[in-house]
């Protein structure tokens, strides 16, 4: 029975034992073949067996003959990944007596190095490759996933971008590890790509923490089903709303899901709301004209916790976006697919 409390470290650790290992063991043919009628040894192929326990995406991949990589692995992991049908899988370019693939699974064929008995691949291989898979936003959602769960650190980041092209590296100075998911992502790099200022993170005396405050008015919160589903979460919601409203803000909830999947639309209403807003703002006289809380309530306190590296400030005027141009990423399908291309504006770059 699999565990459904497998650590990161109990996944990336997952390896298959030979016939030869398991008989170095003491474990002879016949009882190798009881143990797997037991259900207490996996077969994976001829030759090669594994812990029932590991994740099952984990066995595929290793029934197919390769290693579980790529979007597969991160997801498995708990990274925001773009939702892809099938699998990732390493496969060595030298191996030989490889199944044959499934339709569903997607290969990436490269050197396994020292990993030849791993199930899956090392957790910088496969964020390298998720990058190259996935849109340029998605690989942002992505490592700042990885970043703020604390799967790898700011160095580890670096050697993720050490092992990507050169053109790749524009998208070095758009990650935040204060990002909680991947539709907040999104959502700032909307904001971004507005030259809106925003905060990020903050907290609100009488509200509590909020995801955005943009321009000094406006509270944006990306809500998906997880966080605030039932009457208790939309009740605390409307709560929150109203007590920000009494402090001069006003507050939008767009869904998690229209953001993933209604990504151009969702950002054309964001840029009519704080379009709308600003044209009210300018109608009014100095006197009327909304301004930034200095101190709502008994004050605002903003959370300061770092960025992009250790001394990234809370507060950020952004700019538009460096994606200037940008098509659909596909991951390589055989041993010599291309990278898919892009354009970046990287004159144009700053921390985000």
């Amino acid at each position: 029975m699999v565990d459904p409390h497998l650590t990161p470290s109990q996944v990336l650790s997952a390896t298959f034992l030979s016939t030869r290992g398991l008989e170095k063991r003491g474990l002879h043919k016949r009882m190798i073949r009881r143990l797997v009628s037991e259900g207490r040894l996996i077969r994976l192929r001829r030759g090669r067996y594994a812990d029932p326990r590991s994740h099952p995406h984990v066995l595929d991949a290793g029934r197919a003959g390769g290693r579980l990589d790529c979007v597969s692995l991160l997801a498995t992991l708990g990274v925001f990944v773009r939702e892809r049908p099938g699998l990732h899988i390493q496969f060595d370019r030298t191996a030989s007596r490889i199944p044959v693939r499934r339709p569903e699974f997607t290969a990436h064929w490269r050197s396994g190095g020292e990993l030849f008995d791993n199930l899956t691949t090392d957790l910088i291989g496969a964020l390298t490759q998720a990058v190259k898979c996935q849109s340029p936003r998605d690989a942002i959602a992505t490592l700042d996933s990885a970043w703020h769960l604390g799967l790898v650190d700011e160095d580890q980041i670096a050697e993720v971008f050490s092992r990507l092209p050169r053109r790749y590296r524009a998208l070095r100075r758009l990650l935040d590890r204060r990002m909680e998911s991947g539709p907040e992502t999104l959502v700032r790099l909307i904001l971004r790509g507005l030259g809106c200022e925003v905060d990020v993170q903050v907290h609100i005396s009488g509200v509590g923490r909020v995801d955005f405050v943009v321009d000094g008015w406006l509270i944006i919160e990306c809500d998906s089903k997880a966080h605030h589903e039932g009457w208790d979460a939309q009740r605390r919601d409307r709560r929150r709303d109203l007590a920000a409203a009494a402090l001069g803000y006003t507050t939008i909830r767009p869904l998690a899901e229209d953001v993933l999947y209604a990504y151009d639309a969702t950002a054309t209403a964001l840029r009519a709301v704080i379009l709308t807003g600003r044209a009210r703002n300018a109608s009014l006289t100095p006197a009327h004209r909304r301004r930034r809380p200095e101190n709502p309530g008994s004050g605002a306190k903003i959370d300061v916790s770092a960025g992009v590296g250790d001394a990234a400030p809370t507060r950020q005027r952004s700019k538009p976006s460096e994606m200037r141009s940008i098509s659909s990423s596909r991951c390589s399908t055989g041993r010599n697919a291309p990278a898919a291309a892009f354009i970046w504006n990287a004159s144009r770059s700053s921390s985000p």
